[in-house]
């Protein structure tokens, strides 16, 4: 995993002094657009639509700007991001990410597959273990790249890494480092660690 230190060095310094002048009160305003496909509270309300709900500020910042300049596809979002200021996604991003993440669950025939490749990837295959990049409660690291995957919706995840593992979300951020990890997964692996991701929490690992 990256260090403290390194991980701040990947956010510009226009991006982290647009972040740092951000107004949640004006994200708030402005997110009456997001509410139909992300939820009131910024938790979908659609299986196949991320929760933004305590997400890192400079993942959502940066990812509106992939999609308004087309390098992340996505009609939706593209038609959402190209009306908007940097400020303005600013605002929006510290606005989700102080937001409360819902709670989810893993199945428990699913709980140990998904644990065993999140927790310590798939040596034969040359899969990394997700905890590496994802930490052990799936926080994330802010400032990274790395975006918290704990509590995100199962449809949405496994169509991310469906996405990277055919390639279709590649060319942006971390999105060359998924291609590889993506493809090498199957449909089965990739449903395990989407379901593992949904019910992990900080506070159960110490549970484990």
């Amino acid at each position: 995993m990256l260090s403290a230190l390194a991980a701040l060095c990947l956010m510009s310094g226009a991006a982290q002094a647009q972040l740092e002048n951000a107004d949640p009160k004006r994200g708030e305003a402005a997110s009456a657009t997001c509410v139909a496909c992300h939820g009131a509270d910024g938790n979908s309300v659609v299986p196949n639509y991320p929760n933004l709900a305590g997400q890192h500020a400079d993942y959502i910042y940066e990812h509106l700007q992939f999609y308004k300049s087309g390098e992340r596809e996505n009609a939706i979002m593209l038609g959402q991001a190209a009306g908007l200021d940097k400020q303005t996604m600013a605002d929006l991003a510290v606005y989700f990410s102080e937001l409360d993440a819902e709670l989810g669950e893993t199945p428990e025939e699913l709980l140990s597959t998904g644990r065993s490749i999140y927790m310590g990837g798939i040596a034969e295959k040359g899969v990394p273990a997700c905890v590496s990049c994802h930490g052990p409660g799936g926080m994330g690291v802010p400032s990274s790249g790395y975006p918290r995957l704990s509590g995100q919706k199962v449809e949405y995840t496994i169509e991310q890494l469906g996405l990277y593992q055919s390639g279709k979300r590649s060319g942006y951020g971390q999105a060359g480092l998924m291609n590889d990890i993506a493809s090498k997964l199957d449909d089965e692996e990739i449903q395990a660690v989407a379901n593992y991701v949904r019910g992990l929490y900080p506070t159960d690992i110490a549970a484990e």
